[in-house]
This record gives C-alpha cells, sequence and structure tokens, in this order.
C-alpha cells in the first residue's frame, strides 16, 4: 500500500516519439522506434516529420527489422496498435504536438537539436541527436531511467533524489501579521462554506 511504504510513479507503458528532419537516418529512426515496440503491447511508438518521403523509408525499414526481433509477435502488435506516423506541416507544428504528447522518451533527431531543446516544454527524457538512442539513457548516459508517461510529463519530472527526501513544511505567524491576513482568510473559508475554519482566525481577532 502506498500509505505504507512510498512510491515513486505509477510508471508505463512505455513511450518514443521522434521528431525527425529530413536528413535523419530513416534505419536509425525505425530502429528506435521497435526498441520501445518490443516491451509490450500497449508501448506507443510515434514519428513526427515534415518530410513524407522520410516516413515512408522509415515504415519499411520498420518492415525488414520487425522479423528478426526476439520479442516480434509483442513488436508487430505494439507497431499495429500503438504506432503512429505523423506528417505535419511545419517544424513548429511536430514540437506542438510533441509537447501536447508528452511523451516519455523524446528523440530530437532534426539538424540542431540541441538548439531545438529549447522548443521541448513537455518530454520525460530527450534524447538529443542521432547517436543518442534511448537505449543509451537506460543502460548508460547516466539519466534516469523512471519516467512520467501517459501524457504525465505535463505536470511531473523523472524520478531524483528529492522523491525519495522526505520534508515537512511550516508556518509562523505573529499576531499583527495574522491581523494583517484575517479578512482574506476568513473570506475563503466562509466561500467554501467551512465556517469553523473562519471562525479558528476569526477568534484571534476580537
Amino acid at each position: 500500500m502506498s500509505s505504507i511504504v512510498g512510491i515513486d510513479m505509477v510508471a508505463g507503458p512505455s513511450e518514443i516519439l521522434i521528431i525527425a528532419e529530413k536528413e535523419a537516418n530513416p534505419d536509425f529512426i525505425a530502429a528506435d522506434l521497435l526498441s520501445q515496440a518490443e516491451h509490450d503491447t500497449y508501448a506507443r511508438s510515434i514519428l513526427l516529420t515534415c518530410d513524407k518521403e522520410l516516413a515512408n523509408k522509415v515504415q519499411d525499414s520498420i518492415e525488414v527489422k520487425l522479423p528478426n526481433l526476439i520479442r516480434k509477435e509483442i513488436a508487430r502488435k505494439s507497431i499495429d496498435e500503438q504506432g503512429l506516423i505523423v506528417i505535419c506541416e511545419s517544424k513548429e507544428q511536430m514540437f506542438e504536438l510533441s509537447n501536447e504528447i508528452a511523451p516519455e522518451h523524446l528523440e530530437l533527431m532534426t539538424t540542431n537539436p540541441i538548439s531545438d531543446l529549447s522548443l521541448v516544454k513537455n518530454a520525460g527524457s530527450v534524447f538529443l541527436g542521432e547517436y543518442t538512442p534511448e537505449p543509451t539513457g537506460d543502460y548508460y548516459s547516466g539519466t534516469n531511467h523512471t519516467l512520467p508517461t501517459s501524457g504525465t510529463a505535463k505536470f511531473a519530472s523523472p524520478l531524483s533524489v528529492d522523491d525519495f527526501v522526505k520534508k515537512t513544511q511550516f508556518s509562523f505567524y505573529t499576531k499583527g501579521a495574522l491581523l494583517k491576513d484575517a479578512e482574506a482568510i476568513m473570506h475563503f473559508a466562509e466561500k467554501e462554506g467551512l465556517t469553523a475554519h473562519s471562525n479558528s482566525v476569526k477568534e484571534r481577532t476580537k
């Protein structure tokens, strides 16, 4: 029970979203999409690009690579049911869609991935450039592997030391400070219909 033993987050299913410009390597993209598809049938693998030719090459590469995977049945169902290739109208639209999806793993296969990082608002972990595939983060680069999924990257962060530090907050009002804020506090309490809350403050203003 989470009330007895603390947990970091409820993570999963796994996700990858790749933003790719036309110069990107389609075989790299296909391999990376499949790296998440093999997790389970609910894993999501998404490509956003403005280049239809690249999209077609990626799709062809997936069909070549997929039969050679040990977990090919899982990857096949994941790609068929959860996979998505979206042809966007502009670079701005690619990042707009990505920020709305807020993927667990985001790969930027763009001409200037480091500068494009500033366009990312919502993502669990970002992998910059063609030579930073998602498994580098899983196994070796030092970034955390426990990440927000299912759009929760809009408000949640990767697991960090802060998740294991228990903190307690405190407040201290002097009499003068409370008298200054009392009316506002009582107003909020009364709007909620919690008159005992309001009286707790009012008692101190007499």
